[in-house]
């Protein structure tokens, strides 16, 4: 059918598959849940065939709008918003409640693809830079002020869209090194603190090393190497004051972070529960899984939310490593078409939403996996399409077919 011609039909499928994998293995958790996520994934799709009825231009001028619009949904939150699970970062209406942090991702997408797109726009000039750094930084301040440390991760997924428009890569470089540096320094750390000293002297050795190559073998420019100087300067005062940073978190999060160093067995009764659990349950499942509604775990409610974040354990005790290896591979086919997709647009707008899409996927999932299986802490990150939840069903159907809209719209034009 010529109507049907544009529309990507593999990432439709792999959406879809997704889904109802998803509703299956929420079933399976709480029989109710999953009933409500089937009527969620109906509304999701009545949804993405209103947005395929809209005009392209709907979502460029609107952006704004749409942005704003999300922040002002984070702002309320603070007079307004819902405490659960010692989180204030949800509305409550009766018996139904809303996360908006998953619509204001939606809002940021749009406003940096509206903005990147402008013609005059060239990132390697400082004022384009800052604003769309901007763009980012308001609602990750306000999620940061909620505070919602596991959906502040997902704004860094912004970066990557914009390293594909011109971003140094050494802002990645930068970040990854700082998030050593505090995870290192609080491993290091002992009551004489002599060990963090060392840790210390060592990154300036290292920079001094670094900085007389630069300046005196390969000639170059000492006032370039300055901001490289400020670098090693911030990473050693990180290293300094990361056990105070660390002493401020919550008890909770402190152990959280400890897991990883420590081990689950050491927190079992605290923050290590539900790592521990969770690793029990994908362990069991050995090569083909327990079966459906099978699962030991699953079935005796041994993890909390287990329906939620830690849904990925339910596929691993009763799907096992075939069904668990089945599911990595339809993301990360989702997400790599994606990315394709996205790579070929003509429209800049249209790329860039593509890349932010994709990029906020790649780190919901990267990060959710690497939490249940204890390589990441436990951070409150839902799995796209598969965690139960309305509000990031919903959120992420939207994206997904404002995207395939976007490329619909892109192949049947004639520019």
């Amino acid at each position: 059918m010529k109507w049907a011609e544009g529309i990507d039909k593999l990432g439709i499928t792999l959406y879809i598959l997704l889904c109802v994998f998803a509703i299956l293995n929420i079933y399976s958790v709480k029989e109710d849940l999953g009933q409500k996520q089937l009527i969620f994934f109906g509304i999701s799709l009545f949804v993405g065939f209103i947005i395929f009825l809209m005009r392209t231009k709907f979502f460029e001028n609107m952006s704004p709008i749409i942005y704003v619009g999300g922040v002002l949904l984070l702002i309320g939150l603070f007079p307004f918003g819902t405490e659960i699970l010692g989180q204030k970062n949800w509305y409550k209406f009766g018996g139904f409640t809303m996360q908006p942090v998953e619509f204001a991702k939606i809002g940021t997408a749009l406003m940096l693809a509206n903005y990147v797109s402008n013609p005059d726009f060239n990132i390697n000039h400082n004022k384009d830079l800052y604003i769309s750094l901007a763009i980012v930084a308001i609602p990750g301040v306000v999620v940061l002020m909620i505070p919602d440390v596991g959906s502040l991760l997902v704004f860094i997924a912004f970066a990557i869209a914009l390293y594909r428009e011109g971003l140094s890569g050494k802002l990645f470089i930068v970040g990854t090194l700082f998030a050593g540096v505090f995870l290192i320094a609080n491993y290091l750390n002992d009551p004489l603190g002599w060990s963090l000293w060392y840790f210390a002297v060592f990154i300036l050795a290292v920079g001094a090393i670094w900085f007389a190559f630069n300046a005196f073998a390969l000639r170059r420019n000492i006032y370039s190497l300055l901001p490289s100087v400020g670098i090693i300067i911030g990473l050693v005062a990180l290293s300094m004051i990361s056990p105070v940073i660390f002493e401020k978190l919550p008890k909770h999060q402190q152990e959280r972070v400890e897991v990883l160093y420590k081990g689950e067995r050491e927190f079992r009764d605290t923050s290590g529960y539900n790592l521990l659990y969770s690793k029990t349950a994908i362990g069991s499942g050995g090569m083909t899984g327990k079966g459906y509604k099978q699962g030991s775990v699953t079935q005796g409610k041994f993890v909390p939310e287990q329906e939620t974040d830690y849904i990925f354990c339910t596929v691993g005790e009763e799907w096992g490593f075939l069904g668990s290896t089945i599911l990595i591979i339809c993301y990360t086919l989702f997400i790599g078409r994606i990315y394709y997709l996205a790579e070929n647009q003509k429209s800049t707008f249209n790329r860039v939403f593509g890349y932010s899409f994709a990029s906020v996927l790649l780190i919901h999932f990267a990060i959710n996996l690497g939490m249940v299986m204890g390589l990441f802490p436990t951070v409150g990150i839902p799995l796209p399409f598969f965690s139960y939840g309305g509000s990031s069903l919903l959120a992420f159907s939207i994206m997904t077919f404002i995207f395939f809209k976007l490329n619909y719209a892109d192949k049947n034009s004639l520019v």
